[in-house]
């Protein structure tokens, strides 16, 4: 039994690279306080690279007159088991999706783990750089592009007096939203103080996700949103 082969030095630096490349978007993912971040990321991509250097080189030895190897075959498996896996970081609160760009980064990091393991590190290293411009680039663009959300108020009603101004503007500032305070109003409902205040928000849409995040804070009893002219 031979530990070692022409190819494994090329093999180890491809898996490398894709290890590399990895971390990069895993980074990423991170920096932007994504349930799925570098580790994920690594794995997924070094996984897909060893799965398709190990269908490509693995099982040389057994190969014959009456043996045919089909390296297809285990990264169309890969394609379908990463997909399984970026469904896990979709879920759904209040008929807002979440997680659909997280999924879709596994399943890129998964094609750019592949092609190095298809021996195409420079296809690899070009698909990282049009991932980056996509997920930082665009994300900037789309704060500057005219949105509906422009125009629409959130109307939220806390408690008064238990510090939940200060978490929802915590909450919006997290999510990449500058809030302005355009009216208050303090009434006395359902025999408790509570605050009703109009609020707008200018920032990283959809607008959805912030209404979704507000009406889960602690003393937050309700969250509206409407258009300005409402």
């Amino acid at each position: 039994m031979t530990w070692f082969s022409e190819s494994t030095g090329t093999e180890l630096l491809l898996l490398s690279i894709a290890f590399g490349l990895s971390m990069v978007i895993g980074l990423e993912r991170q920096l932007q306080q994504k349930s799925a971040g570098m580790r994920t990321h690594a794995l997924v991509g070094t996984g897909a690279a060893l799965f398709t250097l190990v269908s490509g080189f693995g099982f040389s030895t057994v190969l014959g007159t009456d043996v045919n190897l089909d390296p297809s075959r285990i990264a169309a498996q890969v394609v379908s088991g990463v997909g399984f896996l970026g469904a896990g970081v979709i879920f759904m609160r209040r008929d807002v999706v979440r997680g659909l760009t997280t999924a879709a980064t596994i399943w890129m990091t998964a094609a750019i783990g592949m092609a190095c393991g298809a021996g195409m590190p420079v296809l690899a290293g070009a698909a990282t750089v049009l991932h980056l411009i996509a997920v930082g680039a665009f994300g900037h663009l789309s704060r500057i592009l005219p949105s509906p959300d422009r125009n629409r108020v959130v109307t939220v009603r806390y408690l008064d007096g238990s510090g939940v101004l200060r978490a929802i503007l915590s909450t919006a500032t997290s999510m990449g939203f500058e809030a302005s305070v355009l009216s208050t109003d303090v009434r006395r409902e359902d025999g408790r103080q509570q605050v009703r205040a109009s609020m707008r928000f200018r920032g990283r849409p959809p607008l959805q996700h912030l209404v979704v995040a507000l009406g889960e804070l602690e003393g937050v009893t309700a969250v509206r949103l409407h258009l300005d002219e409402d």
